[in-house]
């Protein structure tokens, strides 16, 4: 079976047979930020190798399984780490979770990740609200034909990121006494880190974040018409910024240390997404 339609139709039953819960809220924890799920309560947690078709994760600090239970109130589907096209996967196969969000019934995400700072307002462990994305990882998950089942053959982007949930998320955050940022988040293709020239041209072309992933997810959600939350952890300065060499040590550190502030957050912003 090469219909994608019924592909992810089936990986979606597979789950919900597999859940007493039906999820409102889909969410995606990025690398160092997989915490958030091990505090659901009637959690069932199913490994992506168990979900017909699903992709398997294999970056570090990424478990590679989805968890639906509450997180207070609110029934959520949560994947513990994505695929990247980096790791092999085509573009489509990295928008396949979204694809089964929505047939799960999955109507709003919020997708995280690790990102490296650009903007020089920003600081290691700064947690930032995405408005916006720069694609340049040289592919598009909508490519193909397209199947009306899903979404239209040409969706706008112009809101990828729905406003009203990024009102939501900084009021919550006052409340915390929290600082939110908010910037334009560029995906590149990875697995290397990006050269400071690399640097300094995202910054001319206007992002504050870099990334390699979240924007196939956006994609697709879009396309589907599901709406999306997205919060990036600064868990990096990025190169040329400081002068200092990268890691991924760095970024699960980081990831370790904001996961209190991060995951009180999503908390308080999950009941208001699922009552609107």
């Amino acid at each position: 079976m090469n219909d994608p339609f019924m592909l992810a139709e089936t990986a979606a039953q597979s789950v919900l047979q597999l859940a007493s819960l039906r999820p409102q809220i889909g969410l995606v924890l990025g690398s160092g930020l997989g915490g958030f799920a091990d505090s659901l309560t009637d959690a069932t947690r199913i490994p992506y190798a168990e979900i017909p078709t699903f992709p398997l994760s294999t970056a570090i600090g990424h478990a590679g399984q989805m968890v639906i239970g509450k997180a207070g109130a609110v029934p959520v589907a949560v994947m513990q780490g994505r695929v990247h096209l980096y790791e092999g996967y085509s573009a489509q196969q990295v928008a396949f979770p979204m694809r089964v969000f929505g047939r799960m019934g999955i109507r709003a995400v919020i997708l995280t990740n690790a990102a490296g700072g650009i903007n020089l307002n920003y600081q290691k462990g700064a947690l930032v609200l995405i408005r916006d994305h720069i694609n340049l990882q040289g592919a598009n998950p909508l490519v193909g034909p397209n199947d009306d089942r899903f979404g239209l053959r040409f969706p706008d982007m112009t809101h990828a990121y729905a406003r009203s949930y990024r009102e939501m998320a900084r009021e919550e955050a006052g409340k915390l006494g929290m600082t939110l940022h908010e910037g334009v988040y560029a995906a590149l293709l990875g697995p290397s880190y990006e050269t400071p020239a690399e640097i300094n041209y995202l910054r001319t072309i206007g992002a504050d974040l870099v990334g390699m992933s979240t924007a196939f997810e956006v994609i697709a959600a879009r396309h589907m018409g599901i709406n999306v939350l997205a919060i990036s952890c600064v868990t990096n300065m990025a190169a040329g910024i400081v002068d200092q060499p990268l890691s991924h040590k760095e970024v699960m550190e980081t990831g370790e240390r904001v996961k209190t502030s991060f995951e009180a957050l999503l908390r308080a912003v999950l009941p208001r997404m699922a009552s609107e």
